[in-house]
């Protein structure tokens, strides 16, 4: 039989919530909890506009002085400079997506679906243990290793494949290219993503795994029925995330690219466009004046590139949220 709570049943100092009853200590608790979780997330935007602020403010100088000024300083116009910059960060990054996307996608399905536990566990250690590496040491691998071990492969693909755009041109003696970065960049972006799109995989239904398989489903058809259109919007999701450290990327660039200003498709080539974030790191020490806020705006443009990217991934992932295992 129900009795009612009243005043005396009530816990000394603590008044009688609604309908007489008395405050839920675990409900203060998640009132606490959620006005930290706000505040974080109100400081992140915090962060993120006063960081455009900075950028906007100190790179107007190079936005909005005269195009007659900067020619005449030696700086050039901004948007003609900082174009081919903008064009080689992303075309680095791409190239860098096309090797690695396909390579982190295997690995993370070997480990989920593949591969016995015993042996999955360790991999996916080493896996992880590859996004500790500093970018520096990539850089000393691809500029002293890998550059040098592909020449051979360059002046192969350039000799039965130099009628194709990408492959013709003269070969870099050293190997310091387009191709040899994108390796890099590559082998740095392919722990980030083989470890989302692994959690993703092993958050698939198990019961659309084993519906699947007892229909008569080989292991390759239940992964395609299965577990790839329930983890598409993840996979993206790790694809963008992937793409975005591949657009930031300073040292390792700044080791290995033999970078300059211009804009061609030729990956084997010594006239390489260079990246926004390389080039602010060699030309920052030395820099004054309008050269500085031109440099600042240039970051200002891979700020505005990685945003962008972001919300694209974010668009995509959210049309499909109901059937992510990401979200």
């Amino acid at each position: 039989m129900t009795q009612k709570l009243t005043r005396a049943d009530t816990p000394q100092g603590a008044a009688p919530g609604p309908g007489g009853r008395a405050p839920d200590p675990k409900r203060r608790g998640d009132r606490i909890f959620g006005g930290f979780a706000m505040g974080a997330g109100i400081l992140i935007l915090v962060i993120l506009a006063l960081v455009a602020a900075f950028l906007l403010i100190q790179g107007s100088p190079a936005l909005f002085s005269d195009p007659a000024k900067l020619i005449s300083q030696g700086y050039g116009e901004f948007l003609p400079w900082v174009l081919p910059y903008a064009f080689g960060t992303v075309w680095a990054a791409v190239l860098a997506l096309l090797f690695a996307v396909p390579v982190s996608i295997g690995i993370a399905l070997f480990i989920s679906h593949y591969a016995p536990r015993r042996l999955a566990q360790p991999l996916g250690y080493v896996i992880d243990l590859l996004a500790a590496v500093p970018s520096v040491v990539f850089g000393l691998w691809g500029s002293l290793v890998l550059a040098p071990a592909a020449v051979p492969l360059y002046d192969w693909l350039n000799t039965y494949l130099g009628f194709i755009p990408l492959f013709g041109g003269q070969v870099s003696a050293g190997g310091r290219n387009i191709f040899t970065i994108a390796i890099v960049l590559a082998t740095m972006i392919l722990p980030i993503i083989t470890s989302l799109c692994r959690e993703v995989f092993l958050q698939a239904p198990r019961l659309h795994e084993e519906a699947a398989l007892a229909l008569g489903a080989t292991r390759w058809e239940m992964i395609k029925m299965a577990v790839f259109p329930f983890a598409r919007p993840g996979i993206v999701a790790a694809v963008m995330l992937g793409l975005g450290r591949a657009l930031g990327e300073t040292m390792a660039v700044t080791m290995v690219l033999s970078g300059t200003r211009n804009i061609t498709f030729e990956l084997l080539t010594s006239q390489n466009p260079n990246t926004i974030a390389a080039t602010i790191a060699q030309n920052f020490p030395e820099a004054f004046g309008l050269k500085t806020s031109q440099l600042i705006a240039a970051g200002l443009v891979l700020f505005l590139i990685t945003l962008a990217v972001n919300m694209v991934a974010r668009w995509i992932v959210s049309r499909r949220a109901e059937y992510s295992g990401a979200n």
